[in-house]
């Protein structure tokens, strides 16, 4: 019988009690956001309008590598956490490969994603906070369940812009979100401002990301005592979402498991910062040699493709300026693409942890992750969410190589989510309807034409 189970469950005691800041150690630092107004660096007092205070001082954070989570919040993570650490025996079998295959479970929460790790935080600080109620924004749905299910617990009323595409493509997301309380509109829509700006320029958008935080932005500024709260991007998401790396270096550490490589799917980082941050402080450090590998669409290559520019968090224009990896916020992704991978940047930390090396990056076809998620679904028993597949495509293409070079690495990805509201995306695999779509250069250049002159 081997040493290693199936799955290694942490006990509760043993659940972190500080999040890990990977600022703290990083050499360089991301530059600070810039007030579009001023040029100038953003204060806490340029922030306060949108977001919670002790967010804003996370966010703001780059010396302390340990921050307390606090006791009420880790008394709600106690409900799904820790989450198990799992050894992929059944996948490594159909691969036939030599390499040892881990993943990183966060699927056990009604989410169905890693997403409840943050909305617990934010929603926790709001309330401490005395805030009357919070907007924000969702792609695939995971986001806005996990809010909705914050929200519900410490009674503050939400609304949340939902993606149009998404909103009509996982009508049970939706219902979920309304199950917890939250409001659901699909944006972009005629209830802002930028909503009707942005439909009567793009008529029939299917929308995206940056559409549904600028009017999600717009509606808490101009309600009394509302903030904005943003499920990724940030660098306090990718602060709270660092639990799960934590937590799997624990796990690593008591079965002498150390990973070569660990792989992560991006959209806007937080989960793949998360996961990763405890492990690229120690490389940071010189005391590992892990390959970190953040994983994209092909339909919307921040990473791959992109330019590391300050851009606009939102396609309204009305967020800070950040320095990032992006393709404009003016491009609109493809609506044929499943999953919550549609944003046309990158969180500022991991932006710059691949600027300056320490990680690379790949995008791959939708078709090519479905594959891989219905030969995982078969021999590991879980429906992976999407974005998680991204990840998953890569490690099933590393454990193959391994099989051809015989030789025995050890791989470990983050699978954010389970994909049950995803349906409709699996049933056009399944039906062979799946189409991949990956822009042209001359798509790329219009994005990149919305890019703001900055001269820092």
């Amino acid at each position: 019988m081997t040493s290693i189970p199936y799955k290694i469950y942490l006990p509760e005691e043993e659940m972190p009690k500080y999040w890990y800041n990977v600022k703290a150690v990083m050499k360089e630092l991301p530059p600070p956001f810039i007030h579009p107004g001023t040029m100038k660096p953003c204060t806490a007092d340029d922030l306060r309008p949108i977001f919670c205070d002790e967010l804003i001082e996370q966010e703001l954070n780059n010396t302390d590598e340990y921050i307390e989570i606090p006791e009420e919040v880790r008394e709600y993570y106690r409900m799904y956490r820790p989450s198990p650490l799992v050894r992929a025996y059944n996948l490594e079998k159909l691969l036939d490969t030599p390499a040892e295959i881990y993943f990183k479970f966060e699927g056990t929460n009604t989410s169905g994603s890693h997403k409840l790790n943050s909305a617990a935080a934010q929603v926790y600080y709001a309330k401490k906070q005395g805030l009357s109620s919070l907007t924000t924004e969702t792609g695939a749905g995971q986001w806005g369940t996990a809010l909705s299910m914050a929200c519900a617990f410490y009674d503050i009323p939400l609304t949340v812009y939902m993606v149009k595409v998404s909103a009509e493509q996982k009508p049970y997301r939706k219902a979920v979100i309304e199950t917890y309380g939250g409001k659901v509109i699909p944006s972009p829509s005629d209830t802002t401002e930028i909503g009707r700006k942005i439909l009567a320029e793009n008529p029939g958008t299917g929308g995206s990301l940056g559409c549904a935080i600028s009017e999600a932005i717009e509606t808490s500024v101009k309600t009394e005592n509302c903030r904005y709260v943003l499920g990724s991007v940030l660098d306090h998401v990718l602060l709270h979402q660092s639990v799960i790396g934590e937590e799997t270096k624990l796990a690593c550490d008591k079965y002498g498991i150390e990973p070569e490589m660990i792989i992560g799917c991006v959209g806007g980082g937080s989960n793949f910062g998360g996961l990763v941050a405890p492990f690229m402080g120690d490389k940071i450090r010189g005391k590992n040699n892990i390959e970190f590998i953040g994983v994209e669409p092909a339909s919307c290559p921040s990473l791959t493709r992109g330019k590391y520019a300050f851009d606009f968090g939102d396609t309204g224009k009305t967020t800070p300026l950040i320095k990032m990896y992006t393709l404009g916020s003016g491009f609109i992704p493809s609506p044929n693409h499943a999953g919550g991978l549609r944003y046309h940047g990158m969180s500022g930390i991991v932006s710059k942890l691949y600027n300056d090396g320490y990680m690379t990056a790949r995008a791959v076809e939708q078709s090519k992750v479905f594959e891989a998620a219905t030969a995982f679904a078969r021999c590991e028993g879980i429906l992976p969410a999407p974005e998680s597949a991204h990840a998953l495509r890569v490690a099933m293409d590393e454990a193959l190589k391994c099989k051809e070079t015989g030789q025995k690495k050890t791989i470990l990805f983050g699978l954010t989510g389970t994909g049950y509201f995803d349906m409709a995306a699996y049933m056009s695999y399944n039906a062979g309807t799946m189409t991949d779509y990956i822009p042209t250069d001359a798509d790329l250049e219009k994005g990149f034409a919305t890019l703001p002159k900055v001269d820092l």
